[in-house]
């Protein structure tokens, strides 16, 4: 049976005394590579590169968050968020950097996008009032009341020396939130006289056509639909005063006149 073994095909003819020579440089490498290697602390310099990458991305999006701001003021607010949207790769947990985009966004009347740029603001930096404030304005132009409502109050309560969120912001919101409970309950009153019309009780019953009965329950029907068309017609509007007052549609000064203006509602806060 064959048996294999290793065989030594390559420097079988080396003389002793090259052996020889070649062991004693590879013993004086190591010495000399030992001696350096002692010498630098990679772990260090590891760390010290990761901390200048570090700087070079926060000073880039210190740069392109600058140049977002100046794209805002000039009204070039797509080529804005763009910049912004570089920087946030860059610095992902930067607060100012969802705030300034969710303001722009709701100005674009982009308005999911802004409730969730100004979310993600107030969860990296809970305790900024004007984070609230921006979130509470994005929620508003979403339809969302009752939350707007409550961002406005947390912003007063971390910051209530803020003149403006108590006489603009929480007014403007709490009107918005009568108005809309008014309406609800115009709503509740179409449907329940709807619903008495087409199930009206005096239609239920036998009369007799000679009665005085047939008349009575013509005019209840009549009445209901009556009532059933003023509530079609009737919207719920709010004064200057914040008054809720229902006023037939077409009819003149029913607009309300204390809707905020665009730079009132909007504002450019840190552009």
């Amino acid at each position: 049976m064959a048996s294999f073994g290793w065989k030594r095909k390559v420097g079988e003819k080396v003389s002793k005394s090259a052996v020889q020579q070649f062991e004693a440089e590879a013993e004086k490498v190591p010495a000399d590579g030992g001696s350096q290697d002692e010498e630098v602390d990679w772990l260090h310099a590891i760390k010290r590169r990761r901390q200048v990458l570090l700087e070079d991305c926060a000073a880039k999006s210190k740069r392109l968050k600058d140049e977002g701001a100046q794209l805002a003021e000039e009204g070039r607010h797509w080529e804005a968020i763009k910049k912004w949207d570089e920087a946030i790769q860059l610095t992902p947990d930067n607060p100012l950097l969802y705030e300034m985009k969710s303001q722009v966004l709701t100005i674009l009347q982009e308005v999911f996008p802004a409730v969730k740029a100004a979310e993600m603001a107030v969860k990296f930096r809970p305790l900024w009032w004007e984070g609230w404030q921006t979130l509470g304005r994005a929620q508003l132009n979403l339809g969302e009341v009752d939350l707007a409502v409550r961002s406005f109050q947390v912003a007063i309560h971390l910051c209530p020396s803020e003149r403006t969120l108590w006489q603009e912001d929480l007014v403007w919101a709490s009107r918005l939130q009568k108005q809309h409970l008014a309406t609800k309950e115009k709503i509740r009153q179409e449907e329940e006289t709807k619903k008495q019309i087409l199930n009206a009780p005096e239609l239920e019953q036998d009369y007799d056509f000679e009665s005085d009965e047939v008349l009575a329950a013509c005019v209840a029907v009549a009445e209901r639909e009556t009532r059933y068309e003023e509530l079609t017609r009737t919207a719920v509007v709010m004064d200057a005063e914040g008054n809720i007052k229902n006023v037939l549609t077409g009819e003149e000064g029913s607009e309300d006149t204390a809707t905020p203006s665009k730079e009132q509602f909007i504002k450019a806060r840190g552009l």
